[in-house]
């Protein structure tokens, strides 16, 4: 019954923002694999000179215009705020699940607001209720893998169709899946260039910059939330526990799918 609804329902996102790509994969491979020699190199392999992040997005915005786009959760509004002197007007896409906590939507709302970016909101064509009707009320807890892949995974897979190149947050000390990303990599599962710029950082090095630097942190981050996703999977984390233990907390799930 459940295979049977899903495919009743609108799979691909209605929203393809972006210019379109003008290069072939194998040229934005190429492009990924030069820059990857020339950041990462530097600072992972090579003499370990720290790579300055404002150095990697004056060289995304130089090569890829409006080509470029930036994915935000709105946990924190660092890497768009960044990435803006570099790529004016970027497209940042935030993947509005319809499961956010209202201060994460209150984060997304202000950044709107600010000059230089354009805040895109990424959706499932398909309603909550829709998937509801499917999956039952609670997809969340019954099946939380496929209830990322319908409202997050496949949404922001049709939308970064419409770019070369994606900036992210993702961050080494985040996961143990995410340990080995580079600054710049190619990203065969989108066939396009993926952007790391924070790799490096820790949690508290991203909060510190935006404290100094006036960039937007989500209020829940002070309320026991370290890593933020939608609100029924996730738990407030005790003091000095592992950031990400309150995302899908009880069961073995520790990516959402877009990363992997």
């Amino acid at each position: 019954m459940t295979a049977v609804g899903l495919e009743l329902l609108p799979r691909s996102t209605v929203l393809t923002p972006g210019p379109g790509r003008k290069r072939s994969a194998d040229e934005l491979k190429a492009i990924a694999e030069e820059a990857s020699r020339r950041f990462d190199d530097r600072g992972l392999y090579g003499n370990h000179t720290e790579i300055d992040p404002a150095e990697v997005l004056a060289w995304a915005g130089e090569t890829f215009g409006d080509a470029l786009a930036v994915a935000c959760s709105m946990a924190n509004t660092v890497v768009p705020e960044m990435t803006a002197p570099h790529a004016p007007g970027v497209d940042v896409l935030f993947l509005d699940t319809g499961y956010h906590f209202s201060e994460t939507v209150g984060v997304r709302d202000a950044l709107a607001a600010t000059p230089g970016l354009n805040v895109v909101d990424v959706r499932s064509p398909a309603s909550i209720a829709e998937h509801k009707a499917v999956l039952g009320d609670r997809p969340f807890e019954t099946d939380p893998e496929l209830c990322c892949r319908l409202r997050k995974v496949e949404p922001l897979d049709a939308a970064l169709s419409g770019y070369e190149a994606w900036i992210t947050g993702v961050r080494r000390v985040d996961t143990d899946h995410r340990a080995g990303a580079g600054i710049v990599e190619w990203d065969a599962k989108h066939g396009m260039v993926k952007i790391n710029p924070l790799v490096a950082w820790t949690l508290e090095r991203v909060h510190n910059y935006a404290d100094e630097h006036g960039c937007l942190l989500n209020p829940l981050l002070d309320d026991g939330y370290p890593s933020i996703g939608c609100e029924p999977c996730t738990h407030r984390v005790e003091a000095g526990a592992d950031p990400r233990s309150g995302r899908w907390a009880g069961s073995s799930k520790t990516e959402c799918g877009i990363h992997l």
